[in-house]
């Protein structure tokens, strides 16, 4: 390659890095005036010990260089919600690649149980003929549109209710997994601000519609 081509590349180079920092300005700015337009604290400092502090997260779990960023947390409604950005990347050298994704923690009043909803996607069809299963539900609908795992068949029965699984058929496609005292809410891409919205929306519509015999249950247990 000759010298035109060594200069070219560079310019590339330098000007995909310019663009990554002006997105990366710009994102900033418009997550902060919406946190504070929703009365959260924003910090756009990254924490590398997010995915410790939450390692029951599959999704926080991928790849290595793993951080959140763009912290956006407090309070909605009555419950604590944390809102991120998060990025992870894969290989290495000239093989590496960098993956950003946004998602939602909502923190239950209530003690639950592990938990995995996500949209159902074409490889799940192919799995499915090899008896690789996951829960079926008496909605025709929702089993299309859904892939769920959990521990225990029976909580995953007693969370999607014919109410709760026709509250997600009406929202956006998320993926969507509890651990013992949070529900994230996340997609495989960054979130604008008012996705965020709707990811919370979705945290807590299932919060808000376990059937008081679980909440008596998880209580009691």
């Amino acid at each position: 390659m000759g010298a035109f081509g060594n200069v070219l590349i560079a310019l590339l180079i330098i000007g995909g890095i310019a663009l990554a920092i002006w997105y990366g300005r710009k994102r900033r700015k418009e997550l902060t005036a919406w946190a504070a337009s929703k009365g959260l604290s924003f910090s756009h400092l990254r924490d590398r010990t997010f995915d410790d502090r939450y390692h029951a997260f599959g999704c926080l779990r991928r790849g290595h260089s793993r951080y959140g960023y763009n912290f956006a947390t407090g309070t909605w409604g009555s419950r604590q919600v944390t809102c991120f950005d998060y990025h992870y990347a894969t290989g290495s050298g000239k093989n590496r690649h960098d993956y950003h994704f946004s998602g939602v923690l909502m923190r239950s009043d209530v003690r639950l149980q592990p938990l995995r909803i996500r949209p159902e996607g074409i490889f799940d069809k192919v799995t499915e003929f090899f008896g690789v299963d996951d829960i079926d539900f008496e909605s025709a609908e929702f089993s299309r549109a859904f892939h769920v795992k959990a521990q225990e068949k029976r909580w995953a029965y007693d969370v999607l209710h014919v109410r709760t699984m026709e509250f997600l058929l009406g929202m956006p496609r998320m993926s969507i997994q509890f651990d013992d005292h949070d529900v994230m809410v996340w997609k495989n891409r960054r979130f604008k601000p008012e996705q965020f919205e709707q990811a919370i929306a979705v945290a807590e519509g299932i919060l808000d519609r376990l059937p008081p015999y679980l909440i008596e249950q998880q209580a009691s247990d």
